[in-house]
Formats: structure tokens, C-alpha cells, sequence
């Protein structure tokens, strides 16, 4: 006997579900329903199946194809339009001509006993043998009245509580005679119950009705589908679950990744190749797609994840649904009843209230509340670059494929033939992506110079020897499960907002060059890179004195890169130094706050035990360092900034001082004092490498361990401000406590606050209004600036929904008060 499987429903109570994926494939314990349906044929011996497809029909067939890896025989009959469940069957009439067939529906989770119900088809000698079953609420399905013997006597479909005359329903599973075709027109949309059946039992053909013993759950509501899935997890319908209990109802399939520390309470399923992270609460009825990674400190209560998701840290998702290929960002919540579709980006604490509706290809901005189903409005990405680069979590937002187009329109916007230099951190996911970058950039036509694994700041005086640009890939900082790629103009310094506009638009217009077969760009692998950066770095910065004062010093370069260009500086600075945390550590391409604030208190430790003049830590790629004076305490980044400030400007007596707007106005009585004044850039670091490198720039720094040294370079720098301070140190003959307690203290503080997209303008607005007649500054955002001198800056975050301020005042208290108004001014605007 032949199976005819119904795969052709759209569906459309399960959207958002179904927009993009046919019923049948939605998945029940992490396999499609139609698959479930699949097994229990195959148990039954109905292993030569016909399968009626319409609606989204390319993915059925892609999917299950000729039935061969379930060891099934699988032909299609497709539906140019929808034919009915009468009509779909007889667009199969000619596979089902020979003998009597089953027909059985491809969304419905069961576990009945076909056999028996076959055995009893034929005992009665029927024409139609219909498949019931008794539910507690039948509004939703059809009807059905048989007497005695089992012939029915009554149909009657979808029918009011009025109208309820028993509980025992049509489940949709039919034995047929071939002869039941003679009552189907062709081409014609027609249904069994409502009207084949009747004109049957009109003309008193034998119809007769099975009541199944067993379990049957129509999936056709977002409520019956999580219901289905408790069923399986509880063991009440029989299906088989890929994978392994390792405690009771607790179901782990293969190459699934658990930590220890996850707390799993049971029943609930975890797909093959899943990664739980440590911190993580599962809770009952919780199913985990393929591929889904959930991140430390998540929890999932009765939430059906599908493939591929991205589930982040301190995310709270409860009684959800979430599609396929989604990001949900971190402290994202998602409430009961909502429904997530596919390739949706969930951002950062935002809220989904319950039983919303988001439908695929969404983007919720991060803190958003969102009480209403988002159906049409689509926010994409709007812009690639974030402050540095383009930055996301790795093969969740940064994928292989994302940096091949992104390296194809880099290229697209430089001349053939140009050369392009590219660098990494010691990281595994750095390292792959730059090899798919280089391929992009080759065929191209764009000649690569490969530094591998080297500083950034090599990178960039590399890239400005000869290169167009420059592309760096690393490790978020304090982020070791996201990527930063960050690209150099030809001066080596970050691309400036014109160029990353100008990339924008070719990577979203994907108009991307390819160069013919002769074309292709060479790879090299330039020699002597490192000795050559100590040598210019070395004949710029003045390091007389620096022999004779007989310096000791303490070097952590925290297991990076700066490990590989600081031996070939050392030797011939003529301090001696003790140098910690010198071997790279691929599992440890960044730290977070914990490990930097423990890293520098061991550093203390060793300057004061050593006597050591000071000790430098170098962030993991010596793009930014860190200070401890010699009694071994930490000078923090802001301060160190004023420190360097002070002997610059000290021994300088003329010039400017480049800084973002952000750094305290005790800069400014610095610098004055000694003679030189500032310059207020933007918080780019293109606006400060740019003003670092106009004529009379002294120094530069941001405030966050960045410093520029213009006689060598205009971009941020931590060896070469190592090897300044050194300098500086060894000539004044002071130490950096000394230094430090001559300079006034600062009482500045900053504070974020979550702001939609769309409310950004009107709070920019809401500040201007609010700050009346006091002076303005909008050099970047706006510095309300009190009659008092105390000054508040409100931000707008470029890649975020969010909004940055920052206040400063003559003391902590006043501070405070002053970032408590203008936060109230924010928060009232972007509501």
C-alpha cells in the first residue's frame, strides 16, 4: 500500500513561523513534523510515499528529496494552485490508480496505529475509512456521528458549541479505495469532508470511521505547536528523539556542547552541535535547535529555539518561540506567547512583550519596548562601521561571508593594482577571516601585503610605507567572542567617515570589482618587520639620558602581540626591564575589566618589590597602555593622560595638545601652565590622528590609554609612548607619583542611556532647548557649558541606541547632581 503525505498548507495561523518555512518543515524536538509523520509510515511498512506539496514546495523537496536517507521511496505532486485536501490527492491520482492508499497529513504530530487502522479498512470492506479520535474541545475540527458497526453516519465541520453533538473528530487520516476518485473533479479545489464525504454517504457508499487509541495534536496554532512539543519532551506521544539522556527528560544529541556549570531541569532537548555556556538555566520544556550557541548567565523557560541562534548573556526568554538564523543580544527578554521569525536581530535589553508577533528579517534596536506585533516595518543595519571598524560577535554578525564582501568592496573602492596591507591579532577567528579577506582582495585586483600576526601600530606604519590601506583584524577588546575589522587610509590611521561612507555604499549595493584571470593580485610576505619598526621608532622619539639615568623598568605585555616588536626595542633603549606575560596565548586574544584590573595589581606588585622606576601594560594588540607608578600604584587611564600631558607640555613650552572633548578641563590648566594649548577633536580617532598630525601637535591621547606621538606617528601608539615616557622620565629626573600629585584632581563621570534610533534627533533637540542661554559646544555632540564652568556633554552613540553623557564638576557631589538633570532631560526626550 502507498502513503500520500499533504505537505501543501500554508499555514497562516503559525505565522510569523511559516512566512518563510512550509508548515511540515517547523520542527518538533529539533526534526520537521513531516519527518515524525515519515517514521511512523515507515514503522507501519508504508515506505513508498507520495507527497502533495504547494506552498513553499522547493524546500520540502530540498529537504527530505528522494526519501533515501530515511529509507524511503518519496515522489511529489505539486500544486500550481491550491486544490483542496480532495484536490491535492487527486493531483496524485495516477501513482495511486493500483490499490488502496493512506492518506495522512504532513503537519500533524500522531502516533496512532496505522496498521490496525488498515487491518480495519479492510475487514469492513470499505470504500473510505476515516481516522478519528476523541479531543476535549472539537470547534476546530470536523464532526463525526458513526453507529454500531463503525459506519458513519454524520459529518459536520468546524461547528459552534451549539452545534457539538460529540467529541470525536476527523484527525485528517484516510484509507482509500482508488474508486474514491471518481468523486473528485480534476483541476478543481474540492474537500474530503465537506464535499466528497457526503455525496458518499448520500448514495450510502461503505464509510466507515476508526477511533484510534493514541496520540494525535493538529499543529496548527502557535499554542498547539508548543503543546506538541512539551508532548514529546513528557514522553506522551511516541516519536524518536535524536541523542542521548544523560539524566531523566534531560536529551543532549550529538557533538552538543554543556558546560558544568549549567543548570539543566529537565524535560528538555538540546540539538546536535549546541553550545551551552556556563551560568545558563535551562528550564522544562526548553528545545534547542541545531547549531544554537546560549551564552553565560541566559534563561530559557518552555522557549522552542530553532537553528542557528544566537541566544546572548543574561538574556531572559520564557514561553517563546524563535526562528531560525536569529541574533538575540544580550539582557534581550522575550515574554510568553511571542513569537520570533527567522533572521530577526534582537537587540540589547530590549523587551518583546507576550504574544507579539515579529516577522522575519526584523531588526529590534537595542532597549526598545516593543508591545505590538512588528509585522512590515524593517530597520536594517544602517550603517557597517561602529566606532572602530566594523564589529561584531564572531560567525553570528561577523561571518566568513561577511568578510569576503567586505574585503571585496574595500577593494572595489581602491585602484587595480593598488597593495593593500593586512595584520591580525593571535587569535583563531582573526586568522581565518583575514585568509578569506586576502582572497577577496586578490581577485580583486589588489596586491596583499600579509604581516600575520604582528602590533597594530606595526601594521599601521607598514601600511603607511607604500600601502593604499590597511585592514586589521583582532579580538574585541574585553569582548573574546566578537571581532573587530578595522581598515587604515594610506597614512596607516583609521579610515575617515568619508571613506567608511564611501565602503558603505559599494558593500550595500554589493557592486563589487573582480579582476580577469591576469589580474589577480600578488601575496607577499614582507621580512624584517619588526627590527624595521624599532629602528624609526628609535630615531624619531628623543631618548637622550635615557643610558645614563639608569632606569629599571617593568614591561606586561599580557600574552600579545606586543611581545613580538618589544625585544628589538628593549635591547637598545638602555633601560633594564623585566618583561612578564611574554608568550602569546591563542585561547586569551583579550581581557576583560577583572582580568586587566588583576593583571595591573600584580604589575604594582612587582614595580614596588623590584624598585622599578614605573611598570607598563600593553592592551593584547600595543595599541594602548597602562601605568603603575614606582610605589607600584595604578595610575588610571584618564589620569595617566594628564601625567603625559605634564612632562610633554613640561619640557616642550610651546605647541598643542590634541584631545577628544570628553577629557577633563583640568587638561587645559595643564597645558596652559607650561605655555601650550589645546585642541579639541571629535571622539574619532581619525579627527584625533588628524589633529595630531597637523604642524605644532606635541602630543595626544584619548583619555583610555591611547596615546599619539606625532614626531613618529599621527595614529595611537603604546610602544612609542612607552619609549617617550621613558625619555621624559629619565631627563626630569622626577617620578611619575611626583608628577601625578602635582596636577589637580578631576571629578568627572559619564553615564549611558538606552535611546531609540528614532528619538535620537529629538533628544539632541530636547538638550539645545533645555540649555537655553548657556554656552554651547558642538564640536561632537553637545557640551552645555554652566556659568559656573561646570559642563555636560550628551552624546549620540553612531552604532548603538544609545546615548552617552558625561559631566564634570569642582567636586563628586556636584557631579553627580549635574548628570542626574541632564540624564532626566535624555531619558524624558527618548520615551
Amino acid at each position: 500500500m502507498k502513503a500520500v503525505v499533504m505537505a501543501g498548507g500554508e499555514g497562516t495561523r503559525l505565522r510569523p513561523m511559516t512566512s518563510s518555512m512550509p508548515k511540515p518543515l517547523l520542527p518538533v524536538a529539533n526534526r520537521p513534523i513531516m519527518e515524525h509523520v515519515l517514521r511512523l509510515l515507515k514503522r507501519h511498512g508504508l515506505t513508498d510515499t507520495v507527497v502533495t506539496v504547494q506552498f513553499l514546495a522547493s524546500l520540502v523537496k530540498n529537504y527530505f528529496g528522494d526519501g533515501e536517507e530515511l529509507g524511503m521511496h518519496l515522489t511529489y505532486a505539486n500544486e500550481e494552485t491550491p486544490l483542496g485536501t480532495a484536490g491535492s490527492v487527486k493531483n496524485a491520482e495516477d501513482a495511486l490508480r493500483d490499490d488502496s492508499f493512506l492518506v495522512i497529513s504532513g503537519d500533524a504530530l500522531t502516533d496512532f496505529d496505522l496498521s490496525d487502522l488498515i487491518a480495519f479498512h479492510r475487514r469492513k470492506g470499505a470504500l473510505v475509512t476515516v481516522c478519528l479520535t476523541r479531543v476535549p474541545n472539537p470547534l476546530e475540527f470536523g464532526i463525526t456521528i458513526t453507529d454500531d458497526e463503525g459506519r458513519v453516519e454524520r459529518f459536520l465541520e468546524k461547528p459552534t458549541w451549539g452545534q457539538v453533538f460529540s467529541d470525536t473528530v476527523n484527525t485528517g487520516i484516510y484509507v482509500m479505495e482508488p474508486e474514491v476518485f471518481d468523486y473528485v473533479a480534476a483541476g478543481e479545489s474540492v474537500d474530503w469532508s465537506s464535499d466528497v464525504f457526503p455525496q458518499l454517504l448520500k448514495e450510502g457508499k461503505p464509510v466507515f470511521g476508526y477511533v484510534a487509541e493514541g496520540y494525535w495534536e493538529d499543529v496548527g496554532t502557535h499554542e498547539s505547536y508548543q503543546k506538541a512539543q512539551a508532548d514529546v519532551l513528557e514522553s506522551k506521544v511516541d516519536v524518536e528523539l535524536d541523542g542521548f539522556e544523560i539524566s531523566p527528560g534531560v536529551w543532549v544529541a550529538e557533538g552538543a556542547e554543556v558546560d558544568p556549570e549549567a543548570v539543566l531541569r529537565g524535560p528538555l532537548y538540546i540539538g546536535d552541535y549546541a553550545k551551552v555556556e556556563a551560568g545558563v538555566e535551562l528550564r522544562e520544556h526548553t528545545v534547542l535547535g541545531s547549531n544554537v550557541v546560549v551564552k553565560r548567565g541566559a534563561f530559557l523557560h518552555k522557549a522552542v529555539i530553532h537553528d542557528n541562534v544566537y541566544i546572548g548573556p543574561q538574556s531572559n526568554l520564557r514561553g517563546c518561540v524563535v526562528g531560525k538564523n536569529t541574533d538575540v543580544m544580550r539582557a534581550a527578554r522575550i515574554e510568553d506567547g511571542a513569537v520570533i521569525g527567522d533572521e530577526c536581530l534582537i537587540g540589547e535589553e530590549s523587551i518583546i512583550s507576550g504574544n507579539v508577533r515579529v516577522y522575519p528579517f526584523k531588526t529590534i534596536e537595542a532597549g526598545a519596548f516593543v508591545n505590538t506585533s512588528v509585522i512590515w516595518e524593517s530597520r536594517g543595519q544602517e550603517h557597517l562601521f561602529g566606532v572602530r571598524g566594523v564589529s561584531g560577535i564572531l560567525n553570528v554578525e561577523i561571518t566568513p561571508e561577511l568578510a569576503v564582501r567586505l574585503a571585496g568592496a574595500y577593494a572595489t573602492t581602491l585602484k587595480k593594482g593598488a597593495t593593500v596591507t593586512i595584520a591580525r591579532d593571535h587569535s583563531r577567528g582573526a586568522r581565518a577571516l583575514k585568509r578569506a579577506m586576502i582572497s577577496a582582495l586578490q581577485t580583486s585586483a589588489i596586491d596583499v601585503r600579509d604581516l600575520e600576526n604582528v602590533p597594530m601600530p606595526v601594521a599601521r606604519q607598514h601600511t603607511a610605507r607604500g600601502s593604499a590601506g590597511g585592514i586589521f583584524l583582532r579580538t574585541t577588546p574585553g569582548v573574546p567572542d566578537s571581532l573587530d575589522i578595522l581598515f587604515f587610509d594610506e597614512r596607516g590611521a583609521d579610515l575617515s567617515q568619508a571613506g567608511q561612507r564611501k565602503l558603505d555604499r559599494v558593500y550595500s549595493r554589493q557592486e563589487y570589482r573582480r579582476a580577469f584571470p591576469g589580474e589577480i593580485g600578488d601575496l607577499t610576505f614582507p621580512s624584517s618587520v619588526f627590527d624595521s619598526y624599532a629602528g624609526n621608532l628609535l630615531r624619531a622619539v628623543d631618548t637622550t639620558g635615557v643610558r645614563e639615568a639608569g632606569l629599571k623598568v617593568v614591561v606586561d605585555t599580557a600574552h600579545g602581540s606586543a611581545g613580538l616588536v618589544l625585544p628589538s626595542i628593549l635591547g637598545r633603549l638602555g633601560v633594564e626591564a623585566l618583561t612578564v606575560s611574554g608568550g602569546l596565548d591563542e585561547a586569551r586574544p583579550t581581557e576583560d575589566a577583572e582580568e586587566r584590573k588583576a593583571g595591573l595589581a600584580r604589575l604594582g606588585e612587582l614595580v614596588a618589590s623590584s624598585r622599578a622606576a614605573f611598570g607598563v601594560r600593553f592592551d593584547p594588540v600595543g595599541e594602548r597602555v597602562s601605568f603603575v607608578d614606582e610605589l607600584g600604584r595604578v595610575i588610571e587611564d584618564d589620569r595617566a593622560l594628564l601625567v603625559l600631558l605634564d612632562l610633554v607640555a613640561a619640557e616642550r613650552r610651546s605647541g598643542q595638545v590634541a584631545l577628544p572633548v570628553t577629557t577633563t578641563r583640568i587638561a587645559e590648566q595643564v597645558a596652559a601652565y607650561h605655555g601650550t594649548q589645546v585642541i579639541w577633536t571629535t571622539t574619532s580617532p581619525d579627527d584625533l590622528a588628524k589633529a595630531a598630525a597637523a604642524e605644532g601637535t606635541v602630543f595626544g591621547g584619548d583619555g583610555r590609554g591611547g596615546f599619539v606621538v606625532p614626531e613618529f606617528s599621527g595614529v595611537l601608539d603604546g610602544a612609542a609612548a612607552f619609549v617617550r615616557l621613558v625619555g621624559l622620565v629619565a631627563r626630569t629626573q622626577l617620578t611619575l607619583s611626583q608628577i601625578d600629585a602635582r596636577i589637580p584632581q578631576a571629578h568627572i563621570q559619564r553615564r549611558d542611556i538606552a535611546t531609540p534610533w528614532a528619538a535620537k534627533g529629538m533628544v539632541m533637540r530636547s538638550v539645545v532647548e533645555a540649555a537655553g542661554n548657556r554656552l554651547l559646544d558642538t564640536t561632537d555632540g553637545v557640551r552645555v557649558v554652566e556659568p559656573d564652568g561646570r559642563w555636560t556633554l550628551v552624546l549620540p552613540d553612531p552604532a548603538e541606541a544609545v546615548t552617552h553623557l558625561w559631566a564634570e564638576g569642582p567636586d563628586d557631589a556636584a557631579t553627580q547632581q549635574l548628570l542626574d538633570e541632564w540624564a532626566a532631560v535624555v531619558d524624558s526626550a527618548g520615551r
